[in-house]
């Protein structure tokens, strides 16, 4: 690394185990590498080596600090990032995570030494990193939250001092335009103790306690009465970090595309006209049930569209036991089902592709609306359902209909979302309007300037 200057600055990164998390967080250290600053990016071993190589330009800039998760019983080997880990695991995931407290507290105090007595000037912590924030504050290092979107930290409505009871209200009071089944499940998730310790709304007021400030991957052109009323919320700053929006162009191939000519998806889709296929992709994490996933596969079939379908199987699930016996033939040439990896972002700028049917994910949707897709929206659990919310008030979209006490859903109700979205008059609309926050999304003078911002509010809390 460049050695530094009282210029510079040394910002550690430490994202959630989660795919979703860690590719913003490298963009974002790349950001502030491209300024000067040193970046210290904190993950596992396994993880690390499955990102994209960070910019030859910038490596001097950026150190990958790898802490090799601890082993826990029943959690598989190899069950580093979020999408290797069986859902019903999830809490042991975050038990092998807690494990990294002492080898966090102890690289700091590494990074103190090398730097010649000089502490990093700031951490920045994932949404429940409560013990990276007060490994920080031990230290006196100032501590920033890290927060995936504005709609999840407006949903989650926790404050710093909350029992867990005024948690579990405070949850059910934000969700209160949310169906029955999300409130439910947001209460469960988010606010229950369990076998992994603290709950993550426990994990995230004392996170954001320990916190100078939130910095928010979003901007207030596409949120902008969010800013305000979180700073409100918290009673602590919140700060735009920008959208950090994949780089559409190529530049990143290992995070666009493993291999263009080869890859299978798209040669399929250089058959396929122009605007006419529906990409469907649910992400990795939480994969619905085999008969909800036989619902989807129906309603794509009386949707009557030209689709894609980025399938995850459930763990112990075989495609044949998902996909309709004789739906290959019936789709014919018109669909495509693949359980192999799929290089999103090359998918998502295809010509041939017209929509995206997504869970939500606010990775996802940047990278859906980054290409001026209208979306099918399918959420499925955590900040998923106030990003669809929030999607569905700008009107870029339509939800698939969904049971309000259980959250189940039929081929009816998935056939109907996709043909408004595709072939209805309401699709124009939709169309448009996501083509309007495409100029947001890929603004990417916009997304500097918050990273400047940024910068700016790092200095000037320091001072």
């Amino acid at each position: 690394m460049d050695a530094a200057d009282d210029s510079t600055m040394h910002i550690v990164i430490f994202p959630w185990l989660a795919f979703g998390h860690l590719l913003p967080c490298l963009e974002l250290a790349e950001r502030l590498a491209s300024r000067g600053h040193r970046v210290s990016f904190v993950s596992t071993p396994r993880n690390l080596a499955r990102l994209p190589p960070v910019r030859p330009a910038l490596a001097r800039r950026v150190a990958l600090v790898a802490l090799p998760l601890p082993r826990v019983d029943g959690l598989p080997d190899g069950s580093e990032s979020t999408s290797d880990v069986p859902h019903d695991k999830f809490d042991l995931h975050r038990n092998a995570f807690d494990g990294l407290a002492a080898p966090f507290a102890a690289f700091l105090d590494a990074a103190a030494a090398d730097g010649g007595g000089r502490k990093p000037d700031w951490v920045v912590a994932d949404f429940i990193h409560h013990w990276v924030a007060a490994a920080a504050q031990e230290r006196n290092v100032p501590c920033a939250l890290l927060m995936p979107c504005a709609a999840s930290v407006t949903a989650s409505a926790g404050r710093p001092g909350d029992s867990h009871a005024e948690q579990r209200q405070a949850i059910g009071r934000s969700m209160s335009a949310a169906p029955a089944f999300e409130a439910k499940q947001a209460a469960e998730a988010f606010a229950a103790e369990g076998a992994s310790g603290p709950s993550i709304m426990s994990r995230f007021v004392q996170t954001l306690t320990r916190s100078r400030f939130v910095a928010i991957r979003s901007c207030p052109e596409l949120e902008p009465d969010a800013f305000p009323l979180l700073a409100r919320l918290y009673g602590k700053p919140a700060v735009p970090l920008g959208l950090l929006p994949p780089q559409p162009d190529g530049t990143r191939a290992g995070l666009i595309c493993k291999s263009t000519e080869d890859d299978a998806t798209l040669r399929w889709l250089d058959g396929q006209p122009a605007k006419s296929v529906v990409y469907v992709a649910l992400g990795t994490e939480a994969p619905l049930r085999a008969e909800l996933l036989r619902e989807l596969a129906h309603g794509l079939e009386l949707a009557g569209t030209r689709f894609l379908w980025a399938l995850r199987l459930p763990s112990g699930a075989g495609e044949g036991s998902i996909v309709p016996g004789g739906f290959a033939e019936r789709t014919g040439e018109r669909g495509l089902v693949t359980t192999r990896w799929v290089p999103q972002v090359s998918v998502l700028a295809h010509g041939a592709v017209c929509a995206f049917l997504t869970h939500c994910g606010w990775g996802s949707i940047i990278e859906g609306l980054l290409f001026g897709h209208p979306l099918i929206m399918l959420p499925l659990f955590g900040d998923q359902g106030p990003n669809a919310r929030l999607m569905e008030a700008r009107q870029v979209g339509v939800p698939v209909p969904r049971d309000d006490k259980d959250g189940s859903f039929d081929r009816e109700g998935v056939a109907a979302a996709v043909r408004t979205v595709v072939v209805g008059e309401e699709g124009r609309v939709f169309a448009a309007n996501a083509r309007k926050l495409q100029e947001i999304v890929a603004d990417r003078a916009c997304h500097e300037r918050c990273i400047d911002g940024f910068i700016q509010h790092l200095r000037s809390c320091n001072e």
